[in-house]
């Protein structure tokens, strides 16, 4: 990728030693002696700087430091033959992209250049995608599974009954209340969000419903509660099975007539809110064992179960895709047998998982395509071996260790195809770095 570069050095045999390494690979490259001249340029026009530190009058890092204020996403590359661990810090503190010691050869400048050039394309790519990609709470999956229970959001959102969500932990219950509410009339008014789970109950009640100047120690101001704040719009109660008996008596009232006492006072609100909770427990167990109304959970006029992922795994490549473009890695792709384990994996977590599951590959692994050995250890398969099949397995390893894991040389050295030796090796659960020693049948 031609580039085109400013280089800057006092040494005039080193700028032009610089500007024919580079100039080979095809990049167009000025050279200036002096950080002052260089600053009369419009550097953003330049794709990458190259500065040496020690200049007479203002050195690289000053240098750096005024590139980097006006100019904070040009990569900067600093080059030194005073090399040391507080220099290095300090050019990595003002927002160098990387830093060489001289002597250096051509290959290596121009290895390093092409590394910097490579990761700032990454970076616009990223961005590109962040910005393409609305985050608009929008459900992802074209599964029947699915498909049901948008009809299911799409028939109750413009009606004015309270909905109870239930599902799993990361199921997407919070964006399914979203949803509710973007298809409603109250699309335009408040949608606020209340964590029960995560407020003591009593700081909760307060929150909820407000309070008058002097209902407790510090409250020297009335205070709107969060019932109030959605007025005309919608409140989610995320883990409302998480609220005691005792506030869960003080909702049903609300929910009933509409009205709201603040902490302290008597005056009565009148708040047209639409409430609509979620819960990961089983409703109808904790009713059974006294922690939840039945009263209160018949107020919830519907009630709307979202399935977990290991129900709908036909997705599975739908949300990678729209995952990976949110997450900014538009170009990274799995491999078929990465794509098998997802699918042979039971995903207790659900879309939340595979989200965090998908940020540690991208983030750890350097590579576009997602092989087996990047995934974390959960995925791979574990299975009884007989005792020939613990020495098949510690056969193949052997070899793959010896062969530097080529595959195709394994195979050859095997006596099998490269297809049949990659069957086995996703059946045994291999992965480079596993020991060859390793004969105990326990992946």
């Amino acid at each position: 990728m031609a580039a085109r570069v400013l280089v800057l050095d006092d040494d005039a045999v080193a700028c032009e030693f610089l500007h024919d390494a580079l100039a080979v690979e095809g990049h167009e490259v000025r050279t200036f002696t002096s950080a002052e001249e260089a600053l009369k340029e419009e550097l953003d026009h330049f794709d990458l700087l190259l500065s040496d530190i020690r200049m007479p009058g203002m050195d690289g890092l000053q240098f750096l430091k005024r590139v980097h204020e006006k100019w904070p996403d040009l990569p900067v590359i600093l080059m030194t033959a005073y090399g040391s661990l507080e220099t290095t810090m300090e050019a990595l503190r003002y927002g160098a992209w990387d830093y060489i010691s001289k002597p250096f050869t051509p290959e290596a400048i121009r290895e390093m250049v092409k590394k910097v050039l490579d990761v700032r394309e990454l970076r616009r790519r990223r961005r590109g995608d962040r910005e393409k990609v609305r985050d608009d709470g929008q459900f992802i999956g074209s599964s029947a599974v699915m498909v049901n229970f948008y009809k299911q959001v799409a028939r109750v959102a413009d009606s004015e009954a309270s909905v109870l969500i239930e599902g799993e932990s990361g199921t997407g219950k919070e964006l399914a209340a979203r949803s509710l509410h973007q298809l409603s009339i109250r699309r335009d008014k408040p949608f606020v969000v209340v964590h029960c789970g995560a407020i003591p109950d009593t700081l909760l009640e307060s929150e909820l419903f407000g309070y008058e100047k002097g209902a407790f120690t510090g409250a020297d101001h009335p205070h709107q509660g969060l019932i109030e704040s959605a007025q005309g719009g919608t409140i989610f109660l995320d883990e409302v099975t998480e609220m005691s008996t005792n506030l869960q008596a003080k909702l049903l009232r609300f929910m009933q007539n509409g009205e709201v006492r603040r902490l302290g006072g008597h005056a009565v609100r009148h708040v047209a809110v639409r409430v609509v909770a979620a819960a990961n427990r089983n409703v109808d167990e904790e009713v059974q064992k006294g922690r939840f109304r039945a009263d209160l959970l018949y107020r919830f006029i519907v009630r709307l179960h979202i399935p977990p992922l290991r129900e709908h795994k036909g997705d599975l490549p739908q949300l990678v895709e729209s995952l990976l473009k949110k997450l900014g890695y538009s170009t990274v792709r799995l491999s078929d047998e990465v794509m098998e384990l997802f699918m042979a994996y039971d995903w207790p977590g659900n879309v939340r998982e595979l989200q965090n599951v998908l940020q540690q590959i991208v983030l750890l692994s350097p590579y576009n395509l997602i092989l087996p050995e990047h995934l974390p250890p959960r995925f791979r398969v574990k299975k009884d071996l007989t005792p020939l099949e613990v020495v098949e397995r510690g056969r193949i390893l052997e070899v793959l260790n010896s062969e530097g894991w080529n595959q195709s040389r394994a195979a050859s050295v095997l006596g099998i195809d490269r297809k049949t030796l990659r069957s086995k090796i996703k059946r045994y659960g291999l992965a480079r770095g596993d020991l060859s020693s390793s004969l105990t049948g326990a992946v």
